[in-house]
């Protein structure tokens, strides 16, 4: 008995490390981790990441403009995150004038800093578990009205975990006042663009500069001139020392979707059904736009915003699909699934859940599926032009590119959408103009003519009440994924059992736009048989690409001059027997959307880079993470302070911070 037992404990001990580096952990409860992370390097203590006794490391970070991570890097409010996070405010103060896109921004004084309407940061004031509350019948509208009240600024949601077996409660202070006050060129902070983009080797500085402002009671205050820089409760110190292969890293920020627990029906719908129709359809939408760009300068910076967020998730479906289907994710998720109806078949709060959970799949997947490709399609068309756009210089010159993308679109939901979904006032116009195509050009010139147009009207109505009809038919708002309200309550006891049946299995909650832990260490992988990528470039690789005749390739003559004269100042490195520059490197963590500007820590807290993306092939870590080849990829630390002092020439932000060695 005692040599069995003794046996099972060993191998549940050497279970444990393989499954560590996969995970996004809530900070809060981070202790029942920290052993591993500190066998693994780290060097703090559980209190130093989450407190709310005494500053931590979470002080240092902010939920930014609602979708991307920041952090604090200094005493006075400065704000390091990513390039393509701030880059839809960057477009917004950018013209062929000032074209901070193309040349980049650097503000010389406080008083040269940019407002940005709109823009703000959350800070976590703290996390409690709120399930008991809410099962002695309080409500979550109640919960953060509670919580609101305590202090100027505040903002509260309570968000679900493993499906709704646990609440929590997030408190947030929102800064309002967010100034740009820095951003290096794209063919910096944007190199490679849509080729290079989750793509390894990278060579991309993907990083911008803010600070946030407060009320002199360093409190949350609307932007006002008077207002003084927010000195945070903690802000990373930035080691200067680097990285290297091996090497602990941990990623905090606020990881924004993942499906780890969901059904084979679930993976195989995103992988022979979704993927492909979306990627086809936002193929079609670049190329038309990539046209335009390429022909004419000011439709460059126009579409700049638009054709990146199309390709972003457009590249993102792709590496998914190819990485289910390598890693065979839906014939694994079937075997696991008929594991647990077997282990199931005498308990009766479980013996049916699958088979629920599958029927519930079948019946909304058309649905659900319809819903998408409104949203990938018609609601992607413009219902007007406003005065503003009107005003453009660049206007008219638009006007083939913006018919073209209504004829594509409209062509593209009458071949995909399911029969009973269609819009009926989308069928109208198909019976009144004989093609997609044509009625999509009637539509077109009514709303490019800036007169009321019934017909534009009456298809917009119809969009609306087809995703109510849906919704409805869902029975839930939330459909970032396949979903509905029946799959979220029988998840909660899939989830549940899940949790009694397979006890090795390290469970953490899906990723919700919620403060997480991950953590890995600095490693390359192998892409091919015989392939090994190296988990650090450098400014060699960037030369290597340069191209003054491809836009997002063309690097700053500075950076060429730098690179010539090997004058690198203290930012150098000597590798491989040659000075150069670090870029970019590779690490294990698990991350996902929303950890985009998440500060790179090492062992011991200091911050060593900027996360901002993943590896083409890690792309599917949202459903399934393969330790062997996923990775996420940061813009080092170093090459950020090299572009800022070396490009920038703004070494005076380097006061605020504090460097170790």
């Amino acid at each position: 008995m005692f040599k069995r037992t003794f046996l099972t404990l060993a191998v549940l001990l050497l279970t444990l490390p393989a499954l560590a580096d996969k995970g996004m952990w809530l900070p809060s409860l981070i202790s029942s981790r920290i052993d591993d992370m500190r066998a693994k390097g780290f060097r703090l203590t559980a209190e130093d990441i989450y407190s709310i006794n005494r500053a931590s490391l979470k002080d240092a970070v902010v939920l930014f403009d609602g979708g991307c991570t920041g952090e604090f890097v200094s005493d006075e409010g400065l704000l390091l995150t990513n390039h393509h996070c701030g880059y839809d405010y960057i477009q917004a103060h950018s013209s062929l004038e000032h074209d901070y896109l193309t040349y980049g921004f650097w503000a010389r004084s406080r008083a040269e800093e940019l407002p940005n309407e709109g823009l703000n940061v959350r800070v976590l004031v703290r996390m409690e578990e709120v399930t008991d509350r809410i099962a002695a019948g309080e409500s979550p509208e109640e919960i953060c009205r509670k919580a609101e009240a305590e202090g100027k600024g505040y903002r509260a949601s309570v968000e679900q975990m493993y499906y709704g077996n646990q609440q929590f409660l997030f408190l947030y202070e929102q800064f309002d006042d967010v100034r740009l006050v820095a951003t290096p060129p794209s063919s910096i902070g944007k190199f490679g663009g849509d080729t290079d983009n989750w793509i390894w080797p990278r060579h991309t500085g993907d990083f911008s500069i803010f600070r946030v402002y407060a009320g002199k009671d360093n409190r949350p205050a609307p932007y006002s001139p008077e207002n003084v820089p927010y000195r945070p409760a903690r802000h990373f110190k930035i080691s200067l020392r680097g990285i290297h292969e091996g090497d602990f890293t941990m990623i905090y920020g606020f990881p924004g979707n993942t499906q780890e627990y969901i059904l084979s029906d679930a993976v195989a719908y995103i992988a022979e059904r979704s993927d492909p129709a979306k990627i086809a359809i936002r193929t079609g939408r670049l190329e038309i736009i990539s046209e335009a760009q390429a022909e004419d300068p000011e439709l460059r910076i126009h579409y700049a915003a638009k054709h990146a967020t199309i390709a972003n998730a457009w590249k993102k479906w792709q590496g998914e699909m190819l990485g289910i289907n390598r890693l065979g994710t839906v014939a694994k998720k079937r075997d696991y699934e008929e594991r647990f109806a077997a282990w199931a078949a005498d308990r009766e709060e479980y013996r049916t859940v699958v088979a629920e959970l599958k029927a519930e799949y079948a019946r909304i997947a058309d649905a659900y599926f319809a819903y998408e490709l409104i949203s990938e399609t018609l609601a992607a068309l413009p219902t007007s032009y406003d005065e503003e756009e009107r005003a453009e210089s660049c206007f008219e010159r638009r006007r083939a590119t913006e018919q073209a993308l209504f004829e594509f679109l409209a062509a593209e939901y009458a071949a995909r959408c399911p029969a009973p979904y269609l819009i009926p006032e989308f069928l109208d116009g198909l019976h009144t103009w004989g093609s997609p195509e044509a009625y999509a050009r009637h539509l077109f010139e009514e709303v490019w003519s800036g007169e009321k147009s019934a017909d534009a009207e009456a298809l917009a109505s119809g969009i609306k009440r087809m995703r109510s009809h849906i919704v409805w038919l869902l029975g839930t708002r939330s459909l970032r994924n396949l979903t509905s309200k029946r799959l979220n309550e029988l998840y909660t006891r899939y989830i549940r059992g899940l949790r009694e049946w397979d006890t090795q299995r390290a469970f953490f909650p899906d990723a919700n736009l919620t403060l997480r832990v991950a953590y890995g260490s600095v490693a390359g992988y192998e892409y091919a048989d015989g392939e090994y990528h190296k988990p650090q470039t450098t400014l060699d690789g960037i030369i290597a690409k340069d191209n003054p005749e491809i836009y997002d390739y063309d690097i700053p003559q500075q950076l060429r001059d730098l690179y010539a004269s090997k004058e690198y100042g203290r930012w150098g490195i000597t590798l491989d027997g040659r000075r150069t520059v670090p870029v970019c490197f590779l690490a294990t963590n698990h991350t996902t959307g929303g950890n985009s500007g998440s500060p790179v820590i090492n062992g011991r807290g200091e911050l060593v880079g900027i996360n901002f993306d993943r590896t083409w092939r890690s792309t599917m870590s949202d459903i399934e993470f393969d330790p062997e080849i996923c990775r996420n990829i940061a813009v080092d630390i170093r090459y950020v302070l090299f572009v800022i002092d070396r490009i920038g020439g703004a070494d005076y932000l380097f006061r605020e911070m504090d460097f170790v060695r």
